[in-house]
């Protein structure tokens, strides 16, 4: 298959979403509820992102250019997209000139069954896999796992998500929602050869999960590895990690398979420059990784002498032919985003269920995945935000997730036809086109101050209205409307106030 057997030249307008893409049993209102109920969780995650954003904020503080990288990496990014299948073909080629072989994948199916048939081939029935987002958007572990292939997931916080059967709740910190107490308990269940006096220290934990990795790096054959970057002028594949057990996936084995998200690549090695400044800084708040692999290939007697990249594509065209979406294709997986999100950070990420939490994740979802009507709980995604804009200041390529969000909103909205938003805007389209109706309408809203009671709060409305205040609380309308006001002697006196203070 190749770049045109995809269909990206012409960027279908209603290219069909993600095949196999996981989403969540659950709407995010209810899922969201269960997480809020766990007070543990929301200390684990508040403590780590408040941490993490402090970081940041530092070292970014410390470059006099940082506005000016950002906007640099913005600019490189859209014109990947606009320019994404001519560099796509000249990635493979450049891949394919140093030895590497390439597949695309049209969607999760494909892209598992690519994998698995490149493993059996080895003979080997277990695969050890360095930190990815593609490989958990398509559910590879579990596919591997039901063709009888282990997978080892090598980075410590993935380990531990992996061995506690849980899910991820970070894009950076998978295990983010996990204290050192709740790791250890996981160690001392689910580890084969463990200490059983092993106690809760940083360090003692890290020496135990070393120990347990050390013997797969040694034996087992292939590995499989996402990719932060692909560079189409090289073809040059590159992974930043802070532990170095990426490096030992990608030196080690015999055959080393990449799965990537078409959406991934730079046009340029230079580029590199801007991306190796901006990613370490926004995601764990360093000035570089302390791990920055590259590889271009394959290379007689040195590393993987078998490399496959698999191309994935799995919603990302239909996102793409998008207007107001494709700019979320601009993502780097920084995490910068849901370390400020004040929603993230009360409800962790499995509320989102999905493997892309937080605001990037409530855009990325529904626009690879689809949003199949009101029963669809990615649906419910782009209305998990306050909107209050923290994302869009903290993006290092400055994608406008507010503005994405909103766009989302409309569009399920329109899709699910005259629903209870729809109703709302209608009447007030009404009531607003005539100033007597407007200022009944003010009248009838004062009547909201019975349902609020001495509380001064309006915890439940009616249907079809209950939605709203099933999440939220309502103030008490004023006693007094601003018309009121304006035309009482109060108003009136303050005004003559302010034109003499030259207020006015």
């Amino acid at each position: 298959m190749s770049a045109a057997t995809l269909g990206l030249p012409s960027f279908p307008p209603r290219a069909p979403r993600g095949a196999g893409f996981l989403r969540g049993d659950e709407k995010f209102p209810d899922a969201a509820r269960h997480e809020l109920a766990n007070p543990q969780l929301r200390r684990n995650i508040g403590k780590a992102t408040h941490t993490i954003r402090a970081k940041r904020l530092a070292v970014t503080a410390e470059l006099p250019d940082w506005e000016a990288l950002r906007e640099a990496g913005s600019a490189i990014k859209t014109d990947v997209m606009n320019r994404l299948p001519e560099l796509l073909e000249q990635l493979e080629a450049a891949v394919t000139a140093r030895g590497g072989v390439v597949h695309w994948a049209a969607d999760a199916d494909e892209a598992n069954e690519i994998v698995t048939d490149l493993v059996r081939e080895t003979g080997s029935d277990e695969v050890i896999k360095v930190k990815s987002m593609a490989t958990q958007e398509i559910g590879l572990n579990e596919h591997l796992a039901a063709h009888g292939i282990r997978a080892y997931e090598t980075d410590l916080a993935e380990l531990i998500v992996q061995l506690g059967h849980d899910k991820p709740s970070h894009i950076l910190v998978p295990a983010i929602h996990r204290n050192r107490a709740e790791i250890r308990e996981i160690f001392l269940r689910e580890m084969d050869g463990v200490d059983p006096g092993l106690d809760d220290d940083p360090s003692r934990l890290a020496a135990a999960a070393r120990k347990f990795l050390r013997h797969k790096f040694m034996t087992v054959p292939v590995a499989v590895s996402g990719a932060n970057f692909g560079i189409a002028e090289t073809g040059t594949l590159g992974v930043v990690e802070s532990e170095g057990n990426g490096r030992m996936c990608l030196t080690l084995p015999r055959t080393l398979i990449t799965v990537m998200g078409i959406e991934k690549l730079l046009p340029r090695y230079a580029d590199l420059e801007v991306f190796l400044q901006l990613l370490p800084r926004s995601s764990t708040g360093e000035r570089m990784n302390p791990y920055t692999s590259l590889w271009t290939g394959v290379s007689a007697g040195d590393g993987p002498q078998a490399f496959h990249l698999v191309l994935l594509d799995n919603g990302r065209t239909a996102a793409l032919a998008d207007e107001v979406g494709r700019a979320a294709l601009h993502c780097i997986r920084c995490s910068a985003c849901l370390n400020v999100c004040p929603v993230y950070e009360r409800t962790g990420g499995h509320a989102y269920g999905s493997t892309y939490p937080g605001p990037i994740g409530a855009v990325i979802t529904p626009l690879l995945a689809g949003m199949d009507g009101a029963d669809d709980p990615n649906s419910t995604l782009p209305f998990a935000s306050s909107l209050c804009g923290a994302c869009f200041d903290a993006c290092p390529v400055k994608i406008d997730i507010p503005s994405m969000l909103v766009e989302l909103r409309h569009q399920e909205v329109a899709q699910s036809g005259f629903g209870v938003e729809a109703a709302a805007m209608k009447a007030a389209s009404v009531a607003m086109t005539k100033a007597r109706r407007f200022a009944a309408a003010q009248k009838a809203i004062g009547l909201g101050r019975l349902l609020a009671g001495r509380k001064g709060r309006i915890s439940r409305l009616p249907p079809p209205l209950n939605g709203w205040t099933a999440a939220r609380d309502l103030p008490a309308p004023p006693k007094q409307t601003f018309r009121q006001w304006w035309d009482s002697a109060e108003g009136r006196a303050e005004l003559d106030a302010a034109r003499r203070e030259g207020r006015s």
